[in-house]
């Protein structure tokens, strides 16, 4: 049953929503005042950083996350550490609550200077595109608008994807950071929401490959006996590496069960239905 099932997963992603990144932060300590804009996704994953009036991105490696409170008013730290040439330089901490931030600070490790810093709304320029750096390769996409996915590798090398379309009034694309393979890499998720009521969400998954160091887009099941059809509201079992669906359909809601086999390939285990 959904409902009894939802609370032992350790890893919920249905009601991940994206916020509106990059965030724009500037000192206000220090003789030279400088900005920059910070990107992160899902507990604080995926992060790097780049200051105004420079090209390059700084990768930025979760040091530690403290989340309190319950869902819908959660206070959530982070502290993350500067990563240059895989030389630790410097860290930033970010206290966010929602879409606000707040405890904002920079520290460089030359100087042992602590700059503090705040997010600055009035200038921030939101174009609805998100991006994150997530095993030394820049991804982005858009979260309202186009369906173009990019893959910068390390190597140099590029690779684009199209994302599904948006058939909903209220569009809205989403991106999930986790292990959805349970092979100990990141990988990554967008999700939309479906064309009916809008209650539950489609989702395509992009599998982190470590020996290509590449994104393969996780195929959908081949099965027939399935409730749900496709990847729909997509959990994480993580005890049992278990991945699971869930969809709305004549009244009810449906869940299906699957496990991974060889060459990322899910395998239906079960199905199942909740009363209403």
């Amino acid at each position: 049953m959904i409902k009894k099932l939802l609370p032992i997963f350790l890893l919920t992603l249905l009601f991940h929503s994206a916020t509106a990144q990059p965030f724009l932060l500037k000192s206000t300590t220090g003789n030279k005042p400088f900005s920059l804009d910070i990107y992160y996704g899902t507990d604080g994953k995926g992060a790097f950083v780049q200051y105004k009036g420079q090209q390059g991105i700084i990768p930025l490696r979760l040091k530690s996350q403290i989340s309190k409170g319950k869902m819908g008013q959660t206070t959530t730290s982070y502290v993350w550490d500067e990563v240059i040439k895989g030389v630790v330089t410097g860290s930033y901490g970010v206290t966010q609550q929602a879409d606000k931030l707040f405890g904002l600070w920079y520290k460089n490790n030359n100087s042992q200077k602590r700059f503090l810093l705040e997010h600055d709304t009035a200038w921030e320029d939101y174009a609805g595109v998100g991006k994150y750096l997530l095993h030394g390769t820049l991804i982005s996409f858009h979260h309202t608008a186009e369906e173009l996915l990019s893959f910068n590798y390390a190597d140099g090398s590029t690779k684009s994807s199209h994302l599904p379309e948006f058939d909903s009034p209220d569009p809205q694309r989403r991106a999930t950071i986790a292990d959805y393979n349970f092979d100990g890499y990141d990988d990554l998720a967008f999700s939309i929401p479906d064309a009916g009521m809008g209650v539950y969400h489609y989702f395509s998954i992009y599998l982190y490959n470590p020996a290509t160091k590449q994104f393969d887009k996780l195929a959908e099941p081949d099965a027939p006996q399935a409730s749900c059809s496709g990847l729909c509201d997509v959990t994480l079992d993580k005890k049992n590496k278990l991945l699971l669906t869930a969809c709305r359909g004549a009244a009810r809601w449906w869940n299906d069960v699957y496990k991974f086999a060889g060459k990322n390939k899910l395998v239906w285990v079960r199905s199942g239905k909740t009363a209403n």
